[in-house]
C-alpha cells in the first residue's frame, strides 16, 4: 500500500483534534477565568531509503534519504496568559491581577482545587463559596462573614473586612493565593477548576502580592483569554489542512485504481 494513504489518515486525525480544541475554546469564550488550549503537531517516524555517507575515495559525502510517515499530536497545551478584566461593581467578584489561583475545597474532601474564576457568593451561614458551593480558602481556612454584618469589602492584599451591627470594622481573614512552578502542568477537572499533577509541582500558598503572586481586584472578573479572531483563523487553517489530507487519500486511491487496471 502507498505510504501517502497512512500519512493522509494521520493528518486527518490530527486536524480533527485541532478542530476539537478550537471548538472548545470558542464554546468557552465567555467563561470566567477560562484558559484556551493549543494543539501542537510533530512529525511521525521517517523511513530511511538510504543512509548518509562520508567523503571517501575522492567523492564527497551524501545526505540521508528519508520518507516521512505522517504526523502526530505532540501536545495539547493550556495557555495561562491573563484574560481581560471586566468591571462588575460586586464586592465578591474577584480577579487576580497577575499570577496565581484561588483555592477552593469541600469541608469533607481534603483535596484542594484551584481556579481563576472569581465569582464568589455567601451561603446562608455567611461562608464565602464559589458557584459549586466549594469554600474559598483564607489564612485560617474558611472565610465567614456574619449574617448580620452591615457591609463587607475585599482589599488588594486579600484582606476581607466587614462592619458589624455595632459599626465596628473587623477582619474576617485574608484570601490566600496559590502559585505553581509549572501552571501548564495543571489538569482541568471541569467547573473552572484545576488539579495539580506530577508535572505541575506543589502549590505554594500565601498572601496576594507575595512570592510573585498577583493582587486581588474586587468588583472585577477575569474573562476568558480566547481571542475569537485567532480561533477563526486557526479554524480555517485546520479546515484546509483536513481537506488537503483527504485529497492525499483520494489521489492515492486513484493511483491504486490505475494499478488495478494494469491487469486488464
Amino acid at each position: 500500500m502507498l505510504r501517502s494513504l497512512y500519512s493522509g489518515v494521520s493528518g486527518m486525525k490530527n486536524f480533527q483534534t485541532k478542530l476539537d480544541v478550537i471548538g472548545n475554546n470558542i464554546a468557552n469564550v465567555n467563561t470566567y477565568g477560562f484558559k484556551k488550549g493549543r494543539t501542537v503537531f510533530q512529525d511521525l517516524y521517517s523511513q530511511s531509503v538510504s543512509a548518509a555517507t562520508q567523503p571517501a575515495n575522492g567523492l564527497g559525502g551524501t545526505n540521508p534519504s528519508q520518507v516521512g510517515l505522517g504526523s502526530q499530536i505532540a501536545t495539547i497545551d493550556t495557555i495561562h496568559t491573563s484574560g481581560s478584566l471586566q468591571s462588575t461593581g460586586r464586592n465578591l467578584d474577584l480577579a487576580i491581577a497577575g499570577d496565581g489561583f484561588f483555592q477552593v475545597k469541600s469541608s469533607t474532601d481534603p483535596n484542594t482545587s484551584y481556579t481563576r474564576s472569581g465569582n464568589f457568593y455567601l451561603d446562608n451561614t455567611g461562608n464565602v463559596v464559589n458557584s459549586e458551593g466549594l469554600y474559598l480558602q483564607g489564612d485560617g481556612g474558611i472565610i465567614n462573614i456574619p449574617t448580620d454584618a452591615k457591609s463587607m469589602s475585599v482589599g488588594q492584599d486579600g484582606s476581607v473586612s466587614f462592619v458589624d451591627v455595632n459599626g465596628n470594622l473587623l477582619e474576617a481573614g485574608t484570601i490566600q493565593i496559590a502559585k505553581f512552578p509549572n501552571p501548564g502542568g495543571l489538569e482541568k477537572t471541569g467547573a473552572n477548576l484545576y488539579s495539580p499533577t506530577n508535572n505541575s509541582g506543589a502549590a505554594t500558598a500565601g498572601d496576594p502580592g507575595e512570592n510573585g503572586t498577583g493582587l486581588i481586584q474586587s468588583g472585577m472578573l477575569e474573562m476568558s483569554n480566547v481571542d475569537l479572531s485567532e480561533e477563526f483563523t486557526e479554524m480555517i487553517v485546520a479546515q484546509r489542512g483536513f481537506q488537503s489530507n483527504t485529497k492525499i487519500i483520494t489521489t492515492s486511491d486513484e493511483i491504486l485504481q490505475e494499478l488495478m487496471n494494469l491487469k486488464r
